[in-house]
């Protein structure tokens, strides 16, 4: 989507926001994001082979991602455009605790029809087949007709039956869905077909009404989730494998600016690592320092060069700190 941001915070009066005061925006900085892309380029720079799938348009803004996708590395050969299109729209806004607020205009975006037309899916599942590990989230779930999430659903457990990976985040938001309850069976189904699921427990308490991480931790072993990541913000990030559950410490921020894309920067860095070989606990330091970069600035997608200039400089030696829970 094409991002829209403010440029830096402004004193003075702004709108509100439920118990919280906006910071007025006068000035807005173009630039461009959305969940799955934000995570596939994180990933990209975190040294692992990316392919994107999306629909796109044939406007300027449609050949800008493609432009700012190959310059991350990212391979677009499975990306289908469709003429007299565009991408979707939406503006940041931000409280003064870097907490955000978005606003979309998606409603025509093309990438509401991936997996709708026969002929461009069986092509994309040749492609998809192809991949060792998926990556989705529900707002892809959201923004797909009933039908072709029937198709995608149906596709993942051939592809998961042929070896391949799918990791999933919930990412609700319920102005994308026609109703609570069709999240929940929607989520619930593609749940049974992730292999890793890296989920935010204000989204799962939002969608499922959860008082306590147990719940959800719960019900994912319900689901047959093997490796759950549960990110709670400051609070310790949860962690279950092979019935083991684990609490792993955040490491303070000293600036939080802008909290867009912080899950989804750190589900990127999370899957780099564990892609590459990183146990699940060095890969929750991973995801940690990667959301840590991304919140010190403005918007979801950090240049390249300050991104890479900032992880050359940490000092990425010291272990997680583990705790086990009961």
């Amino acid at each position: 989507m094409v991002e829209l941001a403010p440029q830096a915070p402004v004193h003075g009066e702004g709108q509100s926001q439920g118990n919280k005061a906006l910071l007025a925006q006068p000035s807005l900085t173009q630039s461009y994001a959305g969940d799955t892309y934000n995570t596939a380029v994180y990933i990209a720079r975190g040294g692992v082979s990316v392919s994107y799938v999306t629909l796109l348009g044939d406007d300027p803004y449609s050949e800008e991602v493609l432009t700012r996708l190959s310059g991350e590395g990212i391979d677009t050969g499975a990306i289908a455009r469709l003429p007299g299109r565009c991408p979707g729209l939406y503006m940041i806004q931000n409280t003064p605790d870097g907490e955000r607020y978005f606003t979309y205009w998606r409603g025509e975006a093309p990438a509401r029809e991936l997996f709708a037309d026969p002929v461009r899916r069986e092509a994309l599942k040749a492609h998809l087949l192809q991949m060792d590990c998926l990556y989705l989230s529900g707002i892809t779930l959201a923004i797909m007709g009933e039908e072709a999430r029937v198709e995608l659903l149906a596709f993942l457990a051939e592809y998961r039956a042929q070896g391949g990976r799918v990791a999933f985040d919930s990412n609700y938001r319920p102005r994308l869905w026609a109703s609570a309850d069709a999240a929940r069976e929607a989520v619930g189904q593609f749940l049974q077909q992730a292999d890793m699921a890296l989920l935010t427990f204000e989204d799962e308490q939002a969608l499922w009404g959860d008082k306590r991480p147990g719940s959800c931790v719960k019900r994912n072993t319900g689901f047959g989730v093997s490796e759950l990541v549960i990110k709670r913000g400051a609070e310790p990030v949860l962690l279950q494998v092979d019935g083991e559950l684990t609490a792993i410490d955040v490491p303070p921020v000293s600036s939080v600016v802008d909290t867009t894309g912080a899950g989804d920067s750190f589900n990127a860095g999370y899957l780099a690592a564990r892609l590459q070989g990183a146990s699940p606990e060095q890969s929750i330091a991973a995801g940690n320092r990667c959301a840590a970069r991304v919140i010190g600035h403005r918007g979801a997608i950090i240049p390249r060069d300050d991104y890479l200039a900032v992880e050359k400089n940490e000092n990425c030696t010291g272990g997680p700190q583990v705790v086990t829970m009961v």
